[in-house]
C-alpha cells in the first residue's frame, strides 16, 4: 500500500490509498479529472470516502459514479452530498479493499463533518480529516461553534502520535506564519516551518504530517500551553475565561491574520 496525494484546484489534495495492484480508495474528490487522469495511468478506484459537503471535496463524485457506476461512495448523513451509496456516522466502521476505517464525527467546519481513521496493516495508519485539522492550523468555523471544533480537534489529537494527518489543503506554509506569531520561541515549530519551506520550494507536498508533529507545533492543539495562553491573553487584554474562549480568540486571530 502507498499513499498518493493528487493535486486539485489551487491547493486541494485528493488523497488515495493505493494497493500493489493499483486498487485505490479515493478521499474527497472535489474534481473528477485528477482521478480520471490517474486511472489512465493504472489507478483503479474501488471506493470513495467523503468528509463533508463542500464542493471542493465532493463535487467530482457524480462524474466518478458515471465512469464507475458500481463505485461505493461513503459519506456523512448530509443530503447536500450527492451520489453517496452509504451514509455513516460517529463510531461506524467500514472496510474497503481490505482496509478498515473507523468514522469520527468532527463538527466545527461543518456540522456533519466526519473523519476516517485507518489502522492496521502498517505501523502508522492515517486520518483523513478533510478541513477540520490542517498541518499547523484548523478549519474555519462555517457552521459549528468553537466548543464543537475544539472537541473535534481533541478527538483527532487523541489518536496515536504516529498517525499520518491527511488533510484537504496545502495550507501549511501560511499556517506556519500564523503559528510563529503565536509561539515565536517554539523550536519544534521553527524546524517544521523550515522543513515546509524546503518541501514547497522543491515542489513537494508538505503533507502528510503526523499527530506528534502537530501536537508539538500546531497552536490550535496547544490551547492549554502557557505560551499559547499568554499570546491569547495579550490579544484579549486579560486572561481567557476558559480554554474554549482561548481557542475561539485564537481562531478569530487567525481569521484576520496577514503575514
Amino acid at each position: 500500500m502507498h499513499l498518493l496525494a493528487l493535486p486539485a484546484f489551487d491547493d486541494n489534495y485528493i488523497w488515495t490509498l493505493v494497493g500493489d495492484d493499483g486498487a485505490a480508495v479515493v478521499v474527497d474528490p472535489g474534481d473528477a479529472d485528477p482521478v480520471l487522469a490517474a486511472a489512465g495511468q493504472g489507478l483503479k478506484p474501488v471506493g470513495v470516502l467523503v468528509t463533508h459537503h463542500h464542493g471542493d471535496h465532493c463535487g467530482g463524485v457524480p462524474t466518478l459514479r458515471e465512469r464507475w457506476p458500481e463505485l461505493p461512495v461513503i459519506a456523512p448523513n448530509d443530503p447536500r452530498i450527492a451520489g453517496a451509496t452509504e451514509r455513516v456516522g460517529d463510531g461506524d466502521r467500514i472496510s474497503l479493499n481490505g482496509w478498515d476505517f473507523s468514522v469520527i464525527a468532527v463538527p466545527g467546519h461543518t456540522l456533519s463533518h466526519i473523519a476516517f481513521h485507518r489502522t492496521g496493516g502498517d505501523a502508522a495508519g492515517q486520518v483523513f480529516c478533510g478541513d477540520t485539522l490542517f498541518s499547523l492550523g484548523c478549519g474555519r468555523l462555517f457552521e459549528g461553534t468553537p466548543a464543537q471544533m475544539l472537541a473535534s480537534l481533541e478527538r483527532l489529537a487523541s489518536l496515536p502520535g504516529i498517525t499520518e494527518v491527511c488533510c484537504g489543503h496545502e495550507y501549511t506554509r501560511a499556517n506556519a506564519a500564523f503559528a510563529r506569531a503565536v509561539e515565536p520561541d517554539n523550536a519544534a515549530l521553527r524546524r517544521r516551518s523550515e522543513e515546509v519551506d524546503a518541501m514547497r520550494e522543491n515542489g513537494r507536498p508538505s503533507l502528510p504530517s503526523t499527530l506528534s508533529v502537530e501536537l508539538a507545533c500546531n497552536p490550535f492543539l496547544r490551547v492549554d500551553m502557557p505560551s499559547v495562553r499568554a499570546a491569547v491573553a495579550a490579544r484579549l487584554g486579560r486572561e481567557p475565561a476558559d480554554r474554549v474562549e482561548a481557542f475561539a480568540e485564537l481562531r478569530r486571530w487567525k481569521d484576520g491574520f496577514r503575514a
